[in-house]
């Protein structure tokens, strides 16, 4: 039967899709059913509690094959990839180094490149973990998923901190500390600096962190 999803925090199509066994997240994504939130979330893993998606029946696929033999079936495994760019206070990349990525508790040892960037294939089901720098003494938090559009009032928030200008938590009520932020931002990437959240602030902030 087909069903109504609302979208709860931790939440992005990815994940949404192999809750409801779709192994291709587009089934869900190009229904026509969702235009109108495809048109509002440019970016379906950057999703915002409350949205509603709609979820259609799964349409069964069937093989033909001779019988008393053993045949073997092999289903792809779900994954999205995540990525990660990490840089220092001077906004210069971090290249180069040995990290530990854990997620759900499995480790990846990765080092990132010339552009301070590393990327691992993980489930689309992962809730997070961490990034550890053992050369840096440095560890970072990591929730897969938590991120809200740039458009919502948390989701350039958590941009902000994600930065390095804001020490937060994502939705502070501390107005004076916020325009501090957005300020120090402006300042930084040479926009009208009035410690307001603007359009051309909120699309700088949403290029520099990458969605």
């Amino acid at each position: 039967m087909p069903a109504q999803h609302t979208v709860e925090q931790g939440e992005h199509l990815a994940k949404i899709a192999a809750k409801y066994g779709f192994r291709d997240y587009q089934t869900i994504w190009q229904h026509p059913n969702n235009a109108g939130l495809r048109k509002k979330r440019p970016n379906p893993n950057v999703l915002c509690p409350g949205d509603r998606l709609f979820i259609p029946d799964k349409e069964q696929k069937k093989e033909s094959r001779p019988t008393a033999q053993i045949h073997r079936f092999q289903v792809a495994r779900q994954t999205v990839k995540l990525r990660i760019v990490l840089k220092d206070f001077d906004e210069l990349p971090i290249a180069n180094t040995p990290c530990n990525l854990n997620i759900d508790g499995k480790v990846y040892e990765l080092v990132t490149n010339a552009d301070g960037l590393i990327e691992q294939e993980i489930s689309a089901s992962a809730e997070g973990g961490s990034l550890s720098l053992p050369d840096l003494d440095m560890e970072i938090p990591i929730k897969i998923g938590h991120l809200d559009p740039p458009d919502e009032d948390s989701g350039w928030q958590a941009r902000l901190v994600n930065l390095g200008y804001h020490w937060g938590p994502v939705g502070d009520e501390d107005a004076q500390q916020l325009g501090y932020s957005i300020e120090e931002f402006q300042c930084d990437h040479d926009l009208r600096v009035t410690g307001v959240l603007d359009a051309a602030t909120r699309e700088k902030l949403k290029k520099l962190h990458g969605c």
